[in-house]
């Protein structure tokens, strides 16, 4: 376990008023929904950033926006801070606790309130998961967009923290762009309401501010999402090519051809083999990069533009060009992608970076970060989101082994570094957490940070809510 990323130094006074918090907190909420033993608090201890990790004070789990509401004015007037945690699934530590925090989790508010199909939205507590939307409105005809791998676990709440995105976010977007209206709690208490079921709302764009937040903005417990009509057909295609810098140069030029696909995603020898191994899907074998390339449209209309993607496919010397021919190959084709996180696991530790860059500088970065895993002395399988350059490069190592976790953890950051220098940004969807946090400064100037805390600030003022995460601990103002 690594302890190279320090953590805000818990607050005396309030770790010593631990007794009464948690009194205080029984008298808020039914027994069922506070959790405060130390067995029970184990599994708050970490996210799926997993090399870290503190016991918080206590877990609320309420079931209500009221109930929320009420833990927030409890704890803003004593000053303890808050964790907001959805599954925890973060892979950047956003929702690890400290010795301090009370983690208030939003797994009890997992209903879906109502489906508008006139005016294509749903309204969702925070705790539904991502998955479920598209679920109880697919016999309609519709789904929700946004798919992360971790969609079957992976809850709204946490997705708005994250402005998470997934393979089919390509051509629809990421949370943000499928995100219409949040009910929300300030930190005092109060309960807001920012946007609503029309397409614009009037205003300063508060919903595009709190799309991001990391939980540091509020606590959201609803949400209005956009939904989307089923697709009259859809086709997942797999590219084979002898480099991944041929791969990465294709999705440059389909892209530059002005083709949009529905989703554009790339393995590299290492992912097609884990990947293959555990899904069966039918990867080829015999590849040194894979793209999975789906259209979607009426018959006609994936036909031709298939056609487009083929003739751009065999300028960089693609090898392989199969077609799935059945909606149960299609459905493998996709869960070997879905899978790739999962199916890594089972064959060593890995830490998965979240680095974008320019598509221009796809094959560039890609070959940069083989070199920088090469001069460490580790393993990398690349497997990301190709059409918009949103990098996950996994890199595998042994995590009994100190020397080895740093080695790890520091060609991560190199990593990150390349994706900034090469016009990029450290993190596309999985947040700053305190993965990034240091690196928060190779990326923008101390008049950016200060902007940026300046906003932050402005919802909470003491920095109660998840305070050791995105920005550096160093040059914070002075609480």
């Amino acid at each position: 376990m690594s302890d190279a990323i320090p953590f805000l130094a818990p607050r005396a006074d309030v770790l010593a008023r631990r007794a009464r918090i948690v009194a205080d907190l029984a008298d808020l909420l039914p027994p069922e929904c506070l959790v405060h033993e130390a067995r029970e608090l184990v599994p708050f201890e970490t996210d799926a950033f997993v090399s870290h990790r503190r016991l918080p004070l206590a877990v609320a789990l309420p079931r209500t926006t009221a109930e929320v509401a009420a833990i927030m004015r409890y704890c803003h007037r004593y000053g303890i801070p808050v964790v907001p945690r959805g599954a925890g699934t973060s892979l950047s530590g956003g929702a690890i606790p400290q010795e301090d925090a009370v983690v208030l989790g939003l797994s009890k508010m997992n209903s879906i309130l109502e489906i508008d199909l006139p005016n294509r939205v749903a309204v969702v507590q925070a705790g539904v998961t991502n998955l479920n939307i598209s679920e109880s409105v697919s016999v309609d005809g519709f789904f929700y967009a946004p798919d992360p791998s971790s969609q079957l676990a992976c809850t709204i709440g946490g997705n708005i923290g994250m402005n998470s995105g997934g393979a089919h976010c390509l051509k629809y977007g990421v949370t943000t762009n499928n995100l219409l209206g949040v009910r929300m709690v300030l930190v005092d208490g109060t309960v807001i309401e920012l946007g609503g079921k029309a397409l614009d709302a009037a205003g300063y764009d508060l919903l595009g501010l709190v799309c991001g937040h990391e939980g540091q903005l509020g606590i959201v417990t609803e949400a209005t999402v956009r939904l989307i009509a089923k697709p009259e057909g859809a086709r997942p295609v797999l590219f084979g090519f002898e480099s991944s810098e041929e791969a990465g140069a294709c999705v440059a030029d389909i892209i530059a051809a002005g083709i949009i696909p529905v989703a554009i995603e790339f393995m590299d020898k290492p992912a097609i083999e884990i990947c293959e191994a555990f899904a069966h899907a039918g990867y080829p074998l015999d590849v040194g990069a894979l793209l999975i390339v789906e259209v979607e449209g009426s018959e006609a209309e994936m036909d031709a533009t298939l056609k487009d993607i083929v003739e751009i496919a065999r300028r960089h010397a693609v090898k392989t060009v199969r077609e799935c021919q059945s909606a149960t190959e299609a459905a493998l084709i996709w869960k070997g992608r879905k899978s790739a996180f999962g199916a890594t696991g089972r064959i060593a530790d890995y830490i998965c970076m979240d680095g974008t860059v320019p598509l221009s500088q796809l094959s560039h970065v890609l070959k940069k970060t083989t070199e920088i895993v090469d001069r460490y002395g580790l393993r990398v399988a690349n497997v990301f989101h190709a059409g918009d350059g949103n990098m996950h490069p996994l890199i595998l190592f042994n995590a009994n082994d100190p020397e080895d976790t740093a080695r790890a953890e520091a060609a991560g950051n190199d990593i990150l570094k390349l994706c900034v220098d090469a016009g990029g940004c450290l993190t596309g969807e999985h947040g700053v957490g305190i993965e990034k946090r240091d690196l928060m400064r190779h990326q923008y100037s101390e008049a950016d940070l200060a902007q940026q805390m300046a906003v932050r600030a402005a919802f909470d003022p003491g920095w109660l809510l998840n305070p050791s995460k995105v920005f550096p601990l160093e040059g914070r103002p002075a609480q």
